[in-house]
C-alpha cells in the first residue's frame, strides 16, 4: 500500500530526540508535513498494520504538550494519541528498562494552599480502555519486555532526589503511581477535550527518580528505555484496530513545499498559500 492510499492515522508524540528516534525506526515511507504555524511532523506507514503514524517531537512540559497536541489533533484528525518516552520509577519493583503503560495519568500539582497546609485536589484521566486492553494483550507476547500497567504521575519537575519533599508528596498522595514524567497529562487532556480520542501514555524506565539519575542516564539507560517504550507502542498498534469505515481522507494536511494548500474531502483550502494567476477547480462528481 502506498502513501497515497487510504489509511487511518494515529498520532505518536515524544518530548526528546532519542524518544523520537526510537519510534521513527519503526515507521516506513516517511514524509515531512508542516503545520501553517510551524509544527513539523513525519507521517509514514507502520508495517504489518493498517495505520499511518504521524510522529512529532514537542519538547518538554505538560502545558506545551497540551497546546501542541490540540493543534495536531485539529490538523491531522487522528483516531488515537500516544505519548511515548522515558520516565523515572516510583516503585521498587519497577526497574530500569521496564515499561509502564499508563492506566491513568495524574496531574500532581493541583490543590489549594490553606493555613492548615496544602490540600491536594487530585486530577486524573484514565488511559483509553481499548488501548489499555490492547496493551495487556500485546505485552503477553513480548518476553523481552517487563511491562507494568499502572498510573503515571505528570509533574513539572525532574525528580532526582527520592528523599525530597516533592517525592514524599507523591508517595503520600499518588502512592499507586509507577512512574513520573512531564508531558502525559497535557497530551491526555488534549485528547479528552478534542473529541474524547483514545489516548495512552507509554514510558520506559530510565532511572529510579533518585540521586542516581545522572549515573543511570550516562550509562545509556534513556536510549534503552525509549526503545522499549517504542516497541510496546508498536505492539499495541498491531493489536488495536481502526474504527469501522475510518480513513484519513477527511483531512489531508499539505506536504512541505505544497505552497500552503490543504486538502480536505471535496475541497481545497488555499489559506496561507500564494498563487499567481487564476486557480481553476473541477469536481469529479464523487461523494
Amino acid at each position: 500500500m502506498t502513501m497515497q492510499e487510504i489509511r487511518p492515522t494515529v498520532l505518536v508524540l515524544t518530548a526528546l530526540p532519542l524518544e523520537y528516534a526510537a519510534v521513527r525506526a519503526h515507521v516506513d515511507e516517511r514524509e515531512e508535513l508542516v503545520h501553517r504555524d510551524g509544527t513539523w511532523v513525519e507521517k509514514g506507514r507502520l508495517p504489518g498494520t493498517p495505520w499511518h503514524v504521524a510522529l512529532a517531537e514537542l519538547g518538554m512540559g505538560a502545558e506545551r504538550a497540551a497546546a501542541l497536541t490540540t493543534q495536531l489533533i485539529n490538523w491531522l484528525g487522528p483516531e488515537a494519541v500516544f505519548f511515548v518516552g522515558v520516565a523515572g520509577s516510583l516503585k521498587d519493583d519497577v526497574e530500569i528498562g521496564d515499561v509502564v503503560v499508563g492506566t491513568k495519568v495524574y496531574e500532581i500539582h493541583g490543590g489549594k494552599q490553606t493555613p492548615e497546609g496544602f490540600q491536594v485536589r487530585p486530577e486524573s484521566l484514565p488511559g483509553s480502555h481499548a488501548l489499555v486492553q490492547a496493551a495487556r494483550s500485546a505485552v503477553r507476547d513480548m518476553p523481552d519486555v517487563r511491562a507494568h500497567l499502572l498510573p503515571i504521575a505528570t509533574g513539572d519537575v525532574v525528580l532526582a532526589d527520592a528523599t525530597s519533599e516533592i517525592a514524599r508528596f507523591i508517595r503520600r498522595n499518588y502512592n499507586d503511581a509507577g512512574a513520573i514524567e512531564m508531558e502525559g497529562s497535557g497530551a491526555a487532556h488534549a485528547a479528552h477535550l478534542n473529541g474524547q480520542l483514545n489516548a495512552l501514555v507509554i514510558r520506559g524506565i530510565s532511572d529510579r527518580a533518585d540521586a542516581g539519575k545522572h549515573e543511570a542516564d550516562a550509562s545509556g539507560s534513556q536510549k534503552r528505555a525509549a526503545e522499549q517504550a517504542a516497541a510496546v507502542t508498536v505492539a499495541v498498534l498491531h493489536k488495536h484496530r481502526p474504527r469501522e469505515g475510518s480513513s484519513d481522507s477527511e483531512e489531508r494536511p499539505h506536504r512541505h513545499g505544497d505552497g500552503g494548500a490543504t486538502y480536505a474531502g471535496d475541497h481545497i483550502d488555499f489559506r496561507g498559500g500564494t498563487f499567481h494567476g487564476p486557480v481553476t477547480g473541477k469536481s469529479d462528481g464523487r461523494r
